[in-house]
C-alpha cells in the first residue's frame, strides 16, 4: 500500500492497480491482464443442448406414433367399393367390318354375228327385262350362206329320191333274174337248155342282188348327206338369231362401246357391245378375320349400313364363303346377298357389314373399368361373399371398347371390383357398394 502513488486507483475485488496521475496516458503496465472467464457461460450452453436433445427425441416420438397409428388405421380400413356381376356371353357376336357391294350377275355381251349394227336400243343406264332386243346386226352374208345351205337340202333330197328309185329298179331286176335263173335251170336239167345258159342265169341272179345293194347303200348316203347339211342349216340359223342381242337377264345396262354403222366380227375378241349389271339382288363380299370365321355359316343374319344413307339399314343373309382363307391375309371371303327391289343400292359402294356370328365358346363380358393391367399381367379384383378381395388373373378375348370379352379366369356370376384403388390387397377386406349408372364410357385401369 505505501508504494503507490496518491493518483493510483485499486480494484477492491482484483486488486489491479490502476494509474490515473500520468501525464501521457499512452502505457500500461503488467498488472492489466483479464482474468479466466467463470463457469456460468458453461451452465447456459448444456442447459440449451439438453432442451434441443429432449425436443428432438420428442418429435422423434411423435413421428413415429403417428405412422404407427396410420399403419393401424390403413389395416382396420374398410374400403366401400363399387361392384358389378360377370356376365355370361351367349349372344351372337356383332362384328362389323368394311365391305363392297357387286352385282348378283354380270355380263359382256359379244357380237356372234358379222355384219354392221343397223339398230342401238339401248345405251348406259337402260334398264331392260330378260329377252329383250337390245342391239340388231345387219349381216348379209351370213342370210346368203344360210340361203345357199337350204337350197343344199333341196339338192340333197332329190338325190335322195333318186337313190330310192333307183332301190326300186334293182329289186326289179332282181326279181327278173331269179325268175329266169329258175326256168332256165329247170329246162337244163330236162335238157332242153346247157349248162352254160343255166350257169349265166344264176350269176345275173347275184349281180342284181350286188347291184341292189349298192343302190341302198346309195339311199343311206343321201340320208347322211341331208342330215349333214341340215345341221349346216340350223347353225346357220343359230348363227342369225345372233343378230339380235338379247338381255339374258333383267337388270341395267352399265357400258356401251358400239354405235349405229359399226363393224363387229363373231370371233369374240376385242371389246364388248354392251355391259350389264344384274341388281335386284345384291352380294356384299366381306372378309372375316380368322378368329372369327370358324363361327360363319350358310344363313348368318347380317345388316349392312352405307355411310351415304345413314338413315337406312339393309338386311341379308350369308348365302356363300370360300371355305378356304385366304393366305395373305388369314380372311375368309364371305358374301352377303341383300334384296334391292327397289334400287336403292348401286353395284360398287363401301358399305359397313354387321355380322351376328354365332358362339363357338362361352365367354365372360366384364366393364373395361374393372381390369387392371399391372406387372403381374392382365388382372381383376373379385370381392368373395366373406368380404376379402382376391386377385385373379384373366385372358381377354376381345376388346369391345367399353366391355371386354374374357376366355378364361372367370366363370359368370362373380362379383368384380370397378375402378379398384392402387393400394387393394389380395384378401384385404371391403364392402360392396352398387355401381352408378351415370352413362359415362368406362375405361380400363392402370396400376
Amino acid at each position: 500500500m505505501s508504494g503507490n502513488s496518491p493518483g493510483d486507483a485499486i480494484d477492491g475485488e482484483t486488486g489491479t492497480v490502476t494509474a490515473h496521475g500520468s501525464s501521457h496516458g499512452s502505457g500500461r503496465g503488467p498488472a492489466e491482464i483479464p482474468p479466466p472467464p467463470g463457469k456460468g457461460p458453461f451452465l447456459v450452453a448444456g442447459l440449451i443442448a439438453v432442451g434441443l436433445l429432449g425436443w428432438g427425441g420428442y418429435g422423434h416420438w411423435q413421428k413415429a406414433a403417428a405412422a404407427e397409428e396410420t399403419q393401424r388405421k390403413a389395416r382396420e380400413f374398410v374400403p366401400k367399393l363399387r361392384t358389378i356381376a360377370v356376365e355370361q356371353a351367349d349372344q351372337p357376336i356383332d362384328i362389323t367390318l368394311p365391305g363392297q357391294t357387286d352385282a348378283f350377275a354380270r355380263a359382256s355381251l359379244f357380237a356372234r354375228a358379222t355384219g354392221y349394227i343397223a339398230e342401238r336400243r339401248v345405251d348406259i343406264g337402260t334398264r331392260v327385262k330378260q329377252g329383250d332386243v337390245l342391239i340388231r346386226i345387219a349381216a348379209p352374208d351370213l342370210d346368203q350362206q344360210l340361203a345357199q345351205a337350204q337350197a343344199q337340202v333341196g339338192q340333197l333330197e332329190a338325190q335322195l329320191l333318186q337313190a330310192r328309185a333307183m332301190v326300186d329298179q334293182a329289186k326289179a331286176n332282181v326279181n327278173l333274174a331269179t325268175a329266169t335263173n329258175s326256168r332256165t335251170s329247170t329246162l337244163a336239167v330236162q335238157g332242153w337248155a346247157s349248162k352254160q345258159n343255166a350257169d349265166n342265169s344264176q350269176a345275173s341272179v347275184l349281180s342284181q342282188g350286188a347291184s341292189l345293194a349298192s343302190a341302198e347303200a346309195g339311199v343311206k348316203v343321201a340320208e347322211a348327206n341331208i342330215k349333214a347339211q341340215r345341221a349346216t342349216v340350223d347353225r346357220l340359223k343359230a348363227l342369225t338369231g345372233f343378230k339380235d342381242v338379247i338381255a339374258p337377264f333383267d337388270g341395267v345396262v352399265t357400258a356401251r362401246s358400239v354405235d349405229v354403222g359399226d363393224l363387229v366380227q363373231a370371233d369374240g375378241t376385242g371389246t364388248a357391245l354392251l355391259s350389264m349389271d344384274r341388281d335386284d339382288v345384291l352380294r356384299v363380299v366381306v372378309n372375316v378375320p380368322q378368329n372369327l370365321a370358324v363361327g360363319v355359316s350358310l344363313g348368318v343374319a347380317a345388316t349392312i349400313k352405307v355411310p351415304q344413307i345413314p338413315d337406312r339399314t339393309f338386311s341379308g343373309k350369308v348365302e356363300r364363303s370360300s371355305v378356304a382363307l385366304l393366305t395373305s391375309s388369314r380372311t375368309l371371303t364371305t358374301q352377303v346377298d341383300v334384296p334391292n327391289r327397289d334400287g336403292s343400292l348401286r353395284p360398287g359402294l363401301y358399305v359397313y357389314v354387321t355380322l351376328k356370328v354365332p358362339r363357338t365358346a362361352k365367354n365372360t363380358v366384364i366393364p373395361a373399368e374393372g381390369l387392371v393391367f399391372n406387372q403381374r399381367g392382365t388382372q381383376v379384383a373379385i370381392s368373395r361373399d366373406d368380404g376379402t378381395v382376391e386377385w385373379r388373373g384373366v385372358h381377354i378375348q376381345r376388346d369391345l371398347g367399353t366391355t371386354i370379352e374374357i376366355d378364361q379366369g372367370l366363370d359368370g356370376g362373380e362379383q368384380i371390383v370397378l375402378s379398384p384403388p392402387v393400394d387393394l390387397r389380395d384378401g384385404q377386406r371391403m364392402e360392396r357398394q352398387a355401381p352408378k349408372q351415370d352413362g359415362k364410357p368406362l375405361k380400363s385401369a392402370a396400376r
